[in-house]
């Protein structure tokens, strides 16, 4: 076991100590100024350049004796009522027009009016129908010198026949090739505008006996737009025949071929009067 250590203590220490040298004084520095808390800062930025107030929150409180809008708004959403006829057309139509503007009364109204007038006096119901009327041979390939054009021009027109939906017709061309692309121009605008449409093949004309030509039959069809189809309208067309890089036209020796609109009265039998309300 070692021995503990021993501090020796000498009596002239006790009774004579050294004096101990004096410390510098420690400068003391002021504490800064303390910051105000952040709950004091906020109401000092919301408040307004002019000094007023902080403006303090107003309860609402809807009163109970008054109802919700929500429950208006949804009854009226599910109490709408429509007034329809018996094909589900609207019995009413609102527009609002200008004073220059001139009002554009719907033909099954003038319709409904002119049978309501003719009914009341006791004539028969008459319809006013358009139709496109041909002002050339409506059936050229029964002229006895048809072919004779169609070897001449390589193209002749054939066959129109007219509705009040579409003029549709056919077109004889010389076989001069296999692929061969026939088609026609027309315009109901005097030429102003024109479209072009594509004719499709047919069958095989005239078989080449007895020295007659070989030709192909195609067939054309020219919509009728109805806003043409108005008394004096004038529809022109030609018909234009590519093969083996030649062109051929037939356009009724420059004139064009020329149809016009004109329009017919139909009588409507007594028992059919009743059905006409949406006829158009």
């Amino acid at each position: 076991m070692s021995a503990a250590k021993i501090t020796p203590i000498r009596l002239r220490d006790l009774y004579d100590p050294k004096p101990q040298p004096p410390k510098a004084p420690v400068p003391i520095r002021p504490p800064p100024p303390r910051a105000p808390p952040e709950r004091a800062k906020k109401p000092a930025l919301k408040r307004s350049l002019s000094g007023d107030s902080e403006p303090k929150p107003i309860m609402r409180r809807r009163a109970q004796s008054l109802p919700s809008s929500e429950g208006p708004r949804r009854l009226r959403s599910l109490q709408q009522v429509r007034f329809v006829d018996a094909l589900g057309v609207k019995l009413e139509e609102v527009k609002l027009f200008r004073v220059q503007d001139k009002p554009l009364v719907p033909q099954h109204v003038l319709f409904r009016l002119l049978m309501d007038s003719e009914l009341a006096f006791g004539t028969s119901l008459e319809l006013s129908l358009p139709y496109f009327k041909p002002c050339f041979p409506d059936n050229m390939g029964a002229e006895p010198d048809f072919l004779a054009r169609v070897c001449a021009q390589g193209v002749c027109l054939e066959r129109v026949l007219c509705s009040e939906l579409d003029i549709t017709g056919t077109v004889q061309v010389l076989n001069l090739a296999f692929e061969k692309e026939v088609s026609l121009l027309y315009s109901h605008t005097n030429w102003r505008t024109h479209t072009h449409t594509q004719a499709s093949w047919v069958s095989s004309g005239h078989g080449g006996g007895d020295g007659a030509p070989q030709t192909d039959v195609f067939h054309f069809r020219l919509p009728v737009p109805p806003f043409i189809l108005q008394p004096g309208s004038i529809l022109a067309f030609a018909i234009c025949y590519c093969v083996s890089g030649s062109t051929y036209w037939d356009n009724n020796n420059g004139n064009n071929y020329t149809l016009t609109c004109h329009s017919y009265k139909v009588t409507v039998p007594r028992e059919c009067e009743d059905s006409m309300l949406h006829f158009t």
